[in-house]
């Protein structure tokens, strides 16, 4: 489940929220059925917390939101991309440490 800090978000908003948003993003491309992604989801959540007006974290649901992720050739989940200014900054795959994904979001800053 989402903390407050994590915006779920769908195909239809990626580019206004991601891309052209003012803040960098990590979008958490997952699915309920994944273990893995279930696995760092409380990761997720805690830096969602600490980075909170610096960075947005967001998932998106691969299964409920097929045209994001087939653009990004996501072919693994979790796959977690750094977005700043509509660019990939950085992008990493499988259920990562909390100490490696604090040094993707410090790209970002």
């Amino acid at each position: 489940m989402a903390g407050e800090n994590v915006k779920h978000l769908t195909d239809a908003e990626f580019d206004e929220y991601v891309l052209k948003g003012d803040l960098p993003s990590l979008v958490d491309f997952w699915a309920p059925w994944c273990g893995p992604c279930k696995a760092i989801g409380p990761v997720i959540e805690e830096l969602a917390g600490q980075y909170a007006g610096k960075v947005q974290i967001t998932k998106m649901n691969v299964d409920d939101n097929p045209t994001t992720p087939g653009k990004y050739s996501i072919r693994a989940i979790p796959t977690l991309i750094l977005f700043k200014d509509g660019k990939i900054v950085d992008q990493v795959t499988g259920a990562v440490g909390k100490t490696q994904l604090v040094a993707m979001l410090n790209k970002a800053l």
